[in-house]
């Protein structure tokens, strides 16, 4: 093997293998050349930029054969001694997009040989055109869009959309002068490129933030007036509602139902931080707190039949896609409340106008041609904490639908201004939950419901590994103790196993002894 006699522009912010295996980035992102061939090249560079679909820009892999959509391996690979060349023609060939625009590229070792990399993130002035062939004499620019995985010409309504397109730039990728390089948390963002496995991470993070900011196209403008974009804040800094204040998650649980008993409430702690951050804090505070699994084991089946009050996936989903999608210029929290029957999330602003309000009323599949934060989407991606385009509310009605859970609906209001997404419990764990009546309940208790009661009664925040141990049984007995109990309306637990406590209702025992 003969050494790099080529000098990269910039390391990829995600790991090369990704890319050829179009893991994490949708196909229609991804685009491999057997070989350097420009006219093709710039026609799709042109159609990334403008990003007509807001997906956030893709990657064009040369010296790498395709088959079937998949990458053939080991790759083709581009020749050491042309590599200097080939970088020599795009910086000519860059000057035929109009406006200007020049992507990134990375030179990376893949099979023992190199394969050019060109990123294309969406551009700031799109759309853009470019000649059919930069290669030719004869330069008549065109504008290309993506349909699919293929690029093509531009015309009629989609030519016209294109041109209205120009300086709405998404939020989320806009310069903002307020953010400065002193506010981005270089541990953020050295965990960022270790999920991704970046070669960035070769780089002296702290002494090279700048070079390594404006290689992820976080950090751009001329010299005098450098500027960080919204998203570097959303992603990488500690505390982002400096720049979109009210940047949080608020939690709120009614035990009896916000109708049944509106003063009989608790919150959690206001959950702050980065995007990836609230995404996290608020999945551990669901999956310890409110999601629980019941097992039932069949007298004549030894496969035994597991199922949630919520599913773990279709919560990450609807969490996800509020911070994701929620509008960071609204002084509004993202809100969770927790009821016996359902949870909701509620964001601000509204799903996109291009969605059809019947499409919303299914709650199926959301389509939106604009997308608010095409930037931060692509982040959470690459960080596996968001899906495909369009396919969150699929994947939210699917785990629910496996769960046996009724399906998630979704309210906004005519002006779109927010987003309220209503996740179901499961009947069998809805059935379980009770108001203590004024009037005590009659029943016939055994000895060891009686005993359990007491104990519970003397220390209501015994766990059932404690139980356990006081009644020198396994804790499968005192589920199943508790469980009858609970199906005669006489205990529930307040919170969690470990942090929660018994309630007990008046009783009548009607026990022969």
């Amino acid at each position: 093997m003969h050494p790099i006699l080529y000098n990269p522009i910039m390391a990829l912010p995600i790991n090369i293998e990704t890319l050829l295996h179009k893991q994490r980035i949708e196909s229609n992102r991804i685009e491999f050349k057997k070989g350097w061939n420009p006219a093709s090249i710039y026609r799709t560079i042109c159609a990334f930029a403008t990003d007509f679909d807001n997906i956030g820009g893709g990657y064009i892999l040369v010296g790498v054969e395709e088959e079937n959509g998949i990458a053939k391996r080991p790759v083709t690979g581009i020749p050491t001694d042309q590599l200097d060349k080939i970088q020599r023609e795009i910086v000519a060939y860059n000057n035929q997009i109009e406006p200007f625009y020049a992507p990134h590229l990375s030179v990376e070792e893949v099979d023992n040989t190199h394969v050019l990399v060109i990123w294309v993130p969406s551009g700031s002035n799109r759309p853009y055109a470019v000649p059919s062939d930069v290669t030719s004499k004869h330069k008549n620019s065109t504008f290309y869009i993506r349909y699919g995985t293929s690029t093509i010409e531009a015309k009629g309504e989609q030519l016209d959309e294109l041109r209205d397109m120009a300086n709405k730039v998404p939020f989320d990728d806009r310069g903002n002068a307020a953010i400065q390089l002193t506010d981005i948390s270089t541990i953020l963002l050295r965990e960022y490129l270790v999920q991704v496995n970046s070669r960035l991470l070769n780089e002296d993070i702290v002494g090279n933030l700048p070079q390594i900011l404006e290689q992820m196209g976080l950090y751009e403008g001329p010299v005098e007036q450098r500027c960080l974009k919204n998203v570097a804040a959303m992603m990488f800094c500690e505390h982002p509602e400096k720049f979109f204040p009210v940047t949080q998650v608020d939690i709120v649980t009614f035990p009896e139902g916000r109708l049944r008993n509106p003063s009989n409430l608790s919150e959690a702690p206001v959950i702050k931080g980065s995007v990836p951050t609230m995404i996290k804090a608020t999945l551990d505070y669901l999956r310890t707190n409110v999601i629980k699994q019941r097992i039932i084991k069949p007298k004549d089946d030894e496969h035994s039949i597991k199922f949630f009050n919520y599913p773990y996936q279709a919560l990450e989903e609807a969490v996800v896609n509020a911070l994701y999608h929620r509008d960071y210029t609204e002084r509004e929290p993202v809100e969770i409340t927790i009821e016996p029957d359902a949870i909701t999330i509620l964001s601000y602003a509204g799903p996109d106008r291009s969605i059809p309000m019947d499409a919303i009323q299914k709650a199926q599949l959301l389509r939106s041609r604009r997308y608010r934060n095409r930037r931060l989407g692509e982040f959470l991606k690459e960080l596996d904490l968001s899906e495909g385009r369009a396919t969150g509310f699929p994947t939210i009605q699917d785990e629910l639908r496996k769960n046996g859970s009724p399906a998630a609906t979704i309210e906004t209001d005519m002006d779109r201004s927010f987003f309220l997404v209503r996740i179901p419990c499961h009947p069998d764990f809805v059935e379980d939950t009770f108001v203590p009546n004024e009037a005590p309940v009659r029943v016939s208790l055994t000895p060891k419901q009686q005993r359990l009661l007491d104990c519970v009664r003397a220390n209501p925040r015994m766990t059932y590994p404690q139980l356990a141990k006081e009644f020198h049984t396994t804790e499968k007995t005192i589920y199943e103790i508790i469980r009858k109990l609970k199906s005669l309306k006489v205990m529930r637990r307040d919170g969690t196993n470990r942090k929660g406590a018994w309630i007990i209702a008046p009783i009548i025992d009607d026990s022969i002894d």
